[in-house]
């Protein structure tokens, strides 16, 4: 296998592995509009994929100042969700390994940057109209839980 070939996100020779954060500043979760595929234009959290020699959480802090200027520190680890995907033919089409972590705003105003279209606080109950992905919306859920605070809606 080539190296183009092990670095291709269709079809890869090897998992890529992503990470996210559910960042909180009191009961307002961060929230960022994909400018770039994949899901470009649709809300998620913060996040992207891990650089060789950094450690998870060091990806997950460097994407959220990447995107959005906000400074956080992490908290703790929600979930790690396998993203499987294969071809008619059977071969793998994509696989993506995402880490997924909560944590707390210390500095800054969010500011859509890299690959975010925009950026904002969201409060816990306005989630719905983000229409967002199942699993992001559960992590999110599973971080206000752990938190204690209330659960976000559908």
């Amino acid at each position: 296998m080539t190296r183009v070939e092990a670095d291709s996100r269709d079809y890869p020779g090897r998992p890529w592995v992503g990470v996210g954060v559910v960042v909180f500043k009191h009961d307002n979760v961060l929230l960022v509009q994909r400018a770039k595929p994949p899901r470009a234009g649709t809300w998620s959290i913060p996040g992207g994929m891990q650089e060789l020699g950094e450690t998870a959480q060091q990806a997950g802090i460097r994407e959220v100042r990447e995107e959005t200027g906000i400074t956080v520190a992490i908290d703790g680890l929600i979930d790690i969700i396998d993203v499987i995907l294969p071809a008619e033919d059977g071969r793998i089409r994509t696989h993506y390994t995402l880490i997924d972590y909560h944590a707390h705003w210390l500095s800054g105003d969010p500011k859509a940057a890299d690959d975010a279209h925009d950026a904002r606080w969201v409060r816990l109950d306005a989630l719905a109209g983000y229409r967002l992905w199942s699993e992001t919306l559960r992590v999110i859920r599973e971080s206000a839980r752990v938190r204690g605070l209330p659960a976000p809606g559908k």
